[in-house]
């Protein structure tokens, strides 16, 4: 079979899953799993052929086709794909976490109303995620894209029962349309400036200098600003954390592989025109630390075990940005794979807890190590790996990062990537000690195998799916994603290196005193520093900020519209409407009694002559010798009297 036939069969077999499941999940039954196979194994086909076709993009061969499929105007549309090495390593990631995610969640929606369904949505967001990361126009990445969103809409408010999931989903749905606008914006104005939607010719002229420095600016930010929205960056950050709503499995779908990765990925399958603007270029890597930094001082006051990892998502997709806007392509990819694998295990661990004790706050757990072995084992592994220790995958593509940070010659970032490190294994470890460690706080089991086998896959590739870009490696993994741009492969940097691991381990030490050994008191930081406390609790009150200055004035808007359009626009309709009403009733009237009644009227007066005459008319001779009697009679009286 061809590679080009693989790689198109590789989103449609999730659309086949979706279409099969959708239509008669129903009828299968959900008690064994049998609802989830038609998900399951079409999403285990296509990671099959991932994998073959990373192998032979491995040994070269790449794959770019495109078949026409209309045109309008001077615009070409074709439906085509793109198999290079971003697009392989981003097919694996996609395919091994999902399949992972499906399997663990026949454990996990055992037992719920809606399991086909749930099932059916996941194969639809697989889907929509591999046509964007295969897409190779802006056209077919567009369609994607929004297909990505209303897939999260549907997952993350899969309860829609509850209002909180519903309000969720709406959250989440509202706000990545905000950065889509821009999105939308930016590929008009490249396809208008260079006639054609297609990749490697937008990338061709950025290269030959045919746009002006100006507007790429303008029009990579428009395209940034897709990014923000889908990728959860400041500002438009507030819809992740909400996203905790959905079930567990579908957060770490969409915390590692699918939803926010994708606007990741787009930065770096764009970034032949990123790099060509110094400026947007900086923009991303401001955006990118100020998230990382932002998200990571929240992650340090939060209660809740699942939003604690919305808000490690949130920091590690701004190290992500980081990287790309430090010209670190291959290191912000490389940080994408290694996380993906260890986001999806921590989250598949607080699934694992909520399932057997139902509870979120980390105040009221405790002791869970030794009651769930299995689970404590591999979270610890995945807060190793995302805390940076060597040799776990964490620890090389953050250092990739740190190295292309360095190379950016921008003090201020790397300071904040620095700082972003440290605090990113004292609150990850905090988790890890509040959760497991310490007194027994209740009982809990372990989850089933087909929950914790998956948590042990993740598990390995948490420690080892790093060292394909060990620096040592001259066809490491950043070699095999630098395709020739900034910051290909490096050597070890040792400064970088140890600095690294100093920082991840003042981390962790700092967790440890205060929540193992109790050496710092828990509150402390609370009580010294209440005000910066209060602040990072409540997320810098953003959401506040959001509902004052923007969602209450366009309520109340809305609201004057509405009132206005009831009382103005719907009065003057209805108050021609009555008065069309009252003019016709009149007419009425005067056509009724009036008009007709005149015509009525000399039809009944003559409908009366007619019977008085009528009855003189009677035919007897009698009658009419009477008649002429009386008339004579008549006669002769009046001429008498007058």
């Amino acid at each position: 079979m061809e590679l080009t036939t693989l790689a198109f069969l590789i989103p449609l077999l999730p659309l086949a899953g979706f279409v099969v499941t959708i239509f008669f999940g129903k009828n299968l039954p959900a008690r064994r799993g049998i609802a989830a196979i038609p998900a399951i194994a079409t999403a285990a086909a296509s990671s099959v052929i991932s994998v073959f076709l990373l192998f032979q993009v491995l040994s070269g061969i790449t794959v770019d086709v495109s078949y026409f499929w209309f045109k309008a105007g001077r615009y070409l549309f074709s439906i085509g794909v793109t198999v290079d090495p971003l697009a392989a390593l981003m097919l694996i990631v996609v395919s091994v976490v999902g399949l992972l995610v499906e399997i663990y969640s026949v454990g996990y929606m055992h037992g719920d109303s809606m399991f086909s369904r749930y099932f059916a949505y996941i194969s639809l967001f697989v889907f929509s995620m591999y046509g964007l990361v295969l897409a190779n126009t802006f056209f077919l990445l567009f369609i994607f894209w929004e297909l990505v969103g209303l897939c999260s809409y549907l997952l993350i408010g899969f309860w829609f029962e509850k209002k909180s999931a519903a309000d969720a989903g709406k959250k989440a749905f509202i706000t990545t349309r905000i950065g889509d606008f821009g999105f939308l914006v930016g590929v008009l104005l490249f396809a208008t400036a260079g006639g054609t939607f297609q990749f490697s010719e937008l990338f061709g002229m950025a290269h030959n200098g045919y746009f002006t420095s100006g507007f790429l600016t303008i029009a990579t930010i428009c395209l940034f600003a897709g990014a923000v929205g889908k990728s959860a960056q400041f500002p438009l950050h507030v819809w992740l954390p909400d996203a905790m709503e959905g079930p567990t499995p579908i957060s770490a779908l969409i915390h590692a592989a699918t939803m926010v990765a994708a606007g990741v990925y787009m930065v770096a399958r764009c970034f032949p025109l990123f790099s060509a603007s110094a400026e947007a270029s900086m923009a991303v890597a401001i955006i990118g630390g100020i998230t990382a930094l932002f998200a990571a001082t929240i992650a340090c006051t939060q209660f809740d075990i699942k939003r604690v990892l919305a808000y490690s998502t949130l920091s590690q997709l701004g190290y992500m940005m980081l990287a790309l806007g430090c010209g670190g392509r291959a290191a912000g990819m490389f940080h994408l794979m290694t996380h993906a694998f260890f986001k999806a295990l921590l989250f598949l661990c607080a699934g694992s807890v909520i399932h057997a004790i139902n509870k979120q706050d980390i105040r009221e757990m405790g002791g869970l190590g030794g009651q769930m072995k299995i689970t404590s084992s591999t979270f610890l592994i995945a807060c190793l790996a995302i805390a940076g220790i060597p040799p776990l995958s964490g620890f090389w593509s953050k250092d990739e990062i740190l190295v292309a940070v360095k190379e950016s010659h921008n003090l201020g970032l790397y300071v904040i990537a620095v700082g972003g490190a440290l605090l990113t294994a004292f609150y990850m470890f905090r988790l890890y000690f509040m959760v497991f460690c310490g007194k027994e706080k209740g009982r809990a089991h372990e989850s089933p195998p087909v929950m914790s086998i998956p948590l042990a896959a993740l598990g390995i590739l948490s420690i080892c799916a790093g060292w394909v870009g060990l620096p040592w490696l001259k066809q490491g993994v950043t070699s095999f994603l630098s395709g020739g741009e900034v910051h290909g492969h490096h050597g070890p940097d040792y400064t970088v290196m140890g600095t690294s691991v100093l920082v991840a381990g003042a981390g962790i030490l700092l967790a440890y005193v205060t929540y193992m050994k109790g050496w710092i008191a828990k509150d402390a930081f609370s009580k010294r520093f209440r005000p910066l406390y209060t602040l990072l609790f409540n997320k810098y009150y953003v959401d506040e900020i959001y509902l004052a200055f923007i969602v209450r004035p366009l309520v109340s808007l809305t609201k004057a519209l509405y009132a206005f359009d009831l009382a103005v626009i719907d009065g003057a309709v209805n108050g021609s409407a009555r008065m069309t009403i009252v003019w016709s009733r009149a007419k009425r009237w005067v056509d009724v009694y009036i008009v007709d009644g005149a015509v009525n009227g000399v039809a009944f007066l003559t409908q009366l002559a007619g019977s008085v005459v009528r009855r003189t008319q009677s035919g007897y001779v009698q009658q009419y010798a009477l008649m002429i009697l009386v008339g004579l009679a008549t006669i002769v009286i009046l001429k008498f009297l007058l």
